[in-house]
């Protein structure tokens, strides 16, 4: 893989654990997302305005990405109701990255060399072992959080696939971005207000800052990520994405005191070996 874009999806792994965290706010996170959301989308349109937007052809697949946004959003936040950043945040990410290779092998007729399969499942394994804090905690982890992150992972391939075909549509994957991230804003406002009601609205009012923060760090993680499933294969860069559980187990213990054992520390090593593998593909 080519070093910047490399260099580019680790930042932009980094920015998706950084949104991540702000959903773990003092709102609930079903109002914390659509706040984060809503954000991300009024950053989107404002950017549209120098883009344009997507061609024709492209917009069967920002609907599609809406509406699987929408369950993958929330899926994510029934994930973080019921279980931590550090048990849910892993295992909603760790298990998409081989979905998405075998879509992308299947549907997509792309293909990965060994080195980067073996990437791939390093990637896996190390990201499923940062859920880990030792057998007792394993077992009294939520079931209900366990079944919320696995469902966040599959819909977490499916939108990679969506998104990375659609990205490739036209002269630049940005119209197209910044299209889904409206749809996805105006989708979760509606869902928000369903689910709370219109006082949702007047409960988001004092977090406008983390909603901000949220939003932009939301449009630039995943406008680098579409753009980079552009330029290079979708399975390496969805694979590649999912460091951000490393990020994510540096915020959980720096910023929501979660605790930090040998068993992530090892994980970590298996990350960092299959990144090797990914960047020698």
């Amino acid at each position: 893989m080519d070093s910047f874009v490399f260099a580019a999806v680790l930042f932009s792994a980094a920015c998706h654990a950084a949104w991540n965290a702000a959903a773990k706010s003092r709102l609930d996170p079903v109002t914390t997302i659509a706040m984060i959301s809503i954000a991300s989308a009024t950053i989107a349109l404002a950017l549209m305005l120098f883009t344009g937007l997507p061609d024709c052809a492209a917009w069967l697949w920002v609907a599609a990405s809406v509406v699987i946004h929408l369950f993958y959003f929330i899926g994510l936040g029934e994930s973080y109701r019921f279980g931590d950043l550090g048990e849910v945040y892993p295992i909603a990410r760790g298990g998409a990255p081989l979905m998405t290779a075998g879509g992308a092998a299947l549907l997509l007729g792309e293909n990965v060399a060994t080195a980067g399969w073996a990437g791939i499942v390093l990637l896996v394994m190390g990201v499923l072992l940062l859920s880990l804090r030792g057998g007792a905690d394993l077992r009294r982890m939520n079931p209900r959080a366990l079944g919320f992150a696995l469902f966040t992972a599959f819909t977490v391939s499916l939108y990679s696939l969506v998104d990375g075909t659609g990205g490739r549509i036209g002269d630049s994957p940005h119209p197209y971005t910044l299209a889904m991230f409206v749809g996805n804003g105006l989708v979760m406002a509606a869902y928000v207000v369903a689910r709370r009601g219109s006082g949702a609205f007047a409960a988001m009012r004092p977090h406008w800052k983390t909603g901000a923060l949220g939003g932009a760090l939301q449009v630039v993680s995943y406008g680098i990520a579409i753009w980079a499933m552009s330029v290079a294969p979708i399975a390496l860069v969805a694979a590649l994405r999912e460091t951000s559980v490393l990020f994510g187990a540096l915020l959980g213990v720096l910023m929501l005191r979660e605790r930090l054992n040998a068993i992530r520390i090892g994980a970590a090593l298996v990350i960092f070996a299959g990144l090797l593998l990914i960047r020698l593909q």
